[in-house]
């Protein structure tokens, strides 16, 4: 028997020597000589057999025994097997771990051929998620690099073996020496793998790169090939928590690889300057890897699905102060069931409309209609009667889903009325009574699967614009835009499954229903919801008591915590993110001396899902909105009157698919070209970094010159921190147009603004030619200031401005529920 086991192990190994061989030489041989290559072999085979067959033969005869033959051949394989290894060009160290990992981890390589459009000596930049991520490179990569290695690394005992199977030059990032090593090793012509982040991730995010790896590969003129790893985050090997990510024995590896490129630095730059804007460039090439790898090519069911797979069915997703914890298995059912009852009343792609506050109830109606192939218009129920029609009728939607407690307790009884004049008003109380056992068994067994197929370039929400400056539009979003924007938010700012976020923000507006919403639940982040901004006092207690890390909100509502908060009651947040309108110098001060933070403010409109530009931890300026997010394109346009910047246009996948306008329902006006017109004037830094000027509507031209409104009212907030204002202009027949600043200050006077802006050294256009004092400033729903409301103020200035006589200094009007029931 021990013959046999011999025998058929001698075979089973020369099967894995000899198929793998021919196909080999059949696959590298010159076309025009194949045939004599493999004549040649067949000859060589026929040979060895012929002579090995005679040597046994003349060994048995001599009266050599079988074990002592079989430890014959043994040897001469062993002999074979060491001629190979020298001979063979691939190290037989990749073969070995490239056959570990595809049998143990089903390692995948996508992009393959993009290394042959690097030539010969790229640079291949690795994100570093684990241990494994060299070894794992190395059983890919078709070229024999040279390793840049942290010498800390270098020096551990379990690392040096391995060191003298590849080709490796240890970094010590503070001296210069080792990165002239890389940079001629690089010239020299050989390829080199870098992990620009110099250390493993404890973030299961990008961290910061290294100037240093960006400085080599600008110095080297060499094509960068950016690759990503995944996979081996989740294995015992890297630095990540099981708070962090769920651990498995053997998970899947994929390895992406992108196109080359180069990296771009100004030639004017010198010295620390050019280093530091080669990192950058590195950053943005990294940043556009993790994005450009992230898969949005699914409909959010899908994506929801995948991250509940991920992250785990029991898992928190969703928590809201009257229902509690909802978790990703319950909301796919209730998801399930409510759009199974939804099918009857509305046809495959209608667009339902969806009226409820910040809950868990919002959050199961919107996934509802949209797992049931529909798309969720989502109703801004403080908009008024009017506007709400006009934008259903837009959309042409004819079902309205909404729930009569939170009709009640909102007082919205008159709107709903006025709505079903036009529309039909489903209540999620009346589904849910019609809820049977058997709808709960069926959801239960294929809430994983959609109720209707749709593809991710398939409208998922409608929202309306803010009505900031004119009418709203209705802007279709797909479930390719919604998830685009979210990978592109996570590929610049770290936070995972040990975060919690809490959003305040209406979901009726881009910014709470897809930075607030969509974006934690397909990352795995738990959120907490509440209906209402406007509750100062109470809004800090919980995030306190929900130890949430993660808040989202506006300028004005910032600043409305940061009065009432106690200074401990913010002290689980690592992140402040602000948007919708510019955040006050004021409101960034307190923050940062009372609690401790950091306020990063950003940029986005509806129309961009909502994110265009963010201030992230890593890149940081004050006084703008951040940088571009990855896989954005823009260009500036010239405005007449505008030196420093010009008019934002902006393209990519997170563009919506075109509006919806009242005066052509359900008819579909996509951006020309891609391009959509932000309709910002805006100034682009050397950096990157972006500064809003103003909106082009909220310009007055003066004597000829272009002055923002958005400037005037900064100057405001800066010389009345503590007080709401906002500028408007109106015709004046001397100088074409005059600026009215409408201000809640009750003090403020036009020679103290213009005393304070002298003092800043701004123009003396931009002093207005009134001040109007009123009560208070009408509010949109997200916290924004409501021009065209303030403009009509302006027009009907009689009927708001306060007696001075009749109002003592320093009241403050109150900014509360009122402001944005007038809004």
């Amino acid at each position: 028997w021990r013959a046999t086991v011999d025998l058929a192990l001698l075979a089973m190994a020369g099967g894995l020597m000899i198929v793998p061989s021919f196909a080999a030489i059949q696959a590298f041989a010159p076309t025009f000589e194949r045939a004599r290559i493999i004549a040649a072999v067949n000859v060589l085979n026929a040979a060895f057999m012929a002579s090995g067959t005679l040597a046994v033969a003349m060994l048995q005869s001599a009266g050599v025994a079988v074990p002592t033959l079989f430890l014959c051949v043994g040897v001469f394989m062993f002999a074979a097997a060491i001629w190979i290894f020298k001979a063979v060009v691939v190290s037989p160290f990749r073969d070995v771990l490239s056959i570990i990992f595809r049998a143990f981890y089903r390692l995948e390589a996508k992009g393959l051929a993009n290394f042959e459009k690097a030539g010969k000596n790229p640079i291949i930049a690795l994100n570093h998620v684990s241990f494994l991520d060299a070894a794992v490179a190395l059983s890919v990569l078709p070229i024999d690099p040279v390793f840049a290695i942290d010498h800390t690394i270098a020096k551990k005992w379990w690392v040096k073996p391995f060191l003298k199977l590849v080709r490796a030059i240890p970094l010590d990032p503070a001296r210069p020496l080792g990165t002239r090593t890389l940079v001629n090793a690089v010239k020299g012509g050989d390829p080199l793998v870098i992990f620009p982040e110099g250390r493993l991730t404890v973030t299961g995010s990008l961290m910061k790169v290294y100037d240093g790896a960006g400085l080599i590969a600008e110095k080297s003129g060499a094509w960068v090939v950016p690759v990503r790893i995944e996979g081996p985050e989740a294995t015992i090997f890297s630095r990540l928590s099981r708070e962090q990510v769920r651990r498995h024995w053997f998970p899947k590896f994929t390895l992406t690889i992108l196109e080359p490129v180069r990296l771009e630095v100004d030639e004017a730059l010198r010295g620390k300057a050019r280093r530091i804007a080669a990192g950058a460039a590195l950053y943005e090439t990294m940043s556009d890897l993790v994005f450009r790898t992230t898969a949005i090519d699914r409909t959010l069911h899908q994506a929801l699905v995948d991250a509940a797979r991920a992250h785990g069915f029991g898992r928190t997703a969703l928590e809201d102060p009257i229902s509690g914890a909802l978790s990703y298995r319950k909301l796919l059912i209730g998801a399930h069931i409510v759009g199974r009852k939804l099918q009857p009343v509305s046809e495959l792609g209608d667009a339902i409309g969806v009226m409820l506050p910040n809950a868990n109830a919002a959050g199961v109606a919107v996934f509802a209609v949209m797992n049931a192939g529909r798309v969720a218009a989502m109703v801004n129920f403080t908009a008024g009667a009017a506007n709400i029609r006009s934008g259903l009728a837009s959309a042409k939607a004819k079902t309205v889903l909404t729930s009569r407690a939170f009709v009640e307790k909102g007082g919205l009884e008159t709107l709903v009325a006025a709505l079903e004049n036009d529309v039909r008003v489903v209540y999620l109380e009346d589904l849910r009574a019609t809820v049977s056992f058997t709808d709960k068994l069926r959801a239960f067994v294929g809430h994983r699967r959609a109720l209707a197929l749709r593809r991710p370039d398939d409208p998922a929400a409608i929202l309306f614009t803010s009505g900031s400056e004119g009418a709203p539009k209705g802007v279709v979003l797909s479930h390719k835009n919604m998830l685009a924007n979210s990978a592109q938010a996570a590929a610049r700012i770290d936070f995972g499954r040990t975060d919690k976020l809490f959003n305040v923000l209406p979901i009726f507006h881009c910014f709470g229903l897809n930075a607030g919403f969509v974006l934690p639940l397909v990352s795995g982040v738990p959120i907490y919801l509440y209906p209402s901004p406007l509750h100062y006092k109470l809004v800090p207690e919980l995030v306190y008591g929900s130890n949430a890390t993660v808040l989202l909100g506006t300028d004005t509502f910032l600043a409305g915590y940061a009065r009432v908060a106690h200074a401990y009651d913010f002290r689980s947040i690592r992140y402040v993110v602000a948007g919708a309108e510019p955040v006050k110098e004021a409101t960034r001060k307190v923050w940062a001396e009372k609690f401790g933070i950091r306020i990063l403010e950003g940029y986005g409109v509806t129309e961009t899902a909502p994110v265009l530009a963010l201030n992230t931890p890593m890149f940081n300026k004050f006084g703008t909105v951040g940088r571009l997010i990855p896989g954005m394109e823009h260009r500036l346009d010239k405005v007449a009157g505008v030196e420093d910047g010009g008019r934002l246009f902006v393209r990519g996948p997170n563009v919506m698919l075109g509006y919806l306008k009242a005066d052509n329902p359900g008819v579909l006006e996509p951006p020309n070209d891609g391009w959509h017109d932000t309709g910002d004037i805006v100034s682009v830094d050397e950096q990157g970094f972006i500064t809003i000027k103003g909106r082009a509507k909220r310009f007055a031209k003066i004597g000829g010159e272009m002055i923002s409104l958005a400037a005037v009212e900064a100057l405001a907030s800066e010389l009345w921190p503590k007080a709401l204002s906002a500028a408007a202009r109106e015709i004046d027949p001397r100088k074409g147009e005059r600026i009215v600043l409408v201000t809640q200050q009750k003090d403020a006077t036009r020679a103290d603004f213009q005393a304070f802006a002298k003092s800043k050294g701004a123009s003396d256009l931009m002093i207005p030619a009134e001040v109007m004092i009123v009560e208070t400033l009408p509010l949109l729903g997200s916290g924004k200031l409501d021009f065209p409301a303030v403009a009509a103020m302006v027009r009907d200035r009689g009927r708001y401005i306060l007696p001075t006589p009749r109002v003592p200094n320093g009241v403050l009007g109150r900014i509360d529920g009122s402001a944005a029931r007038t809004a």
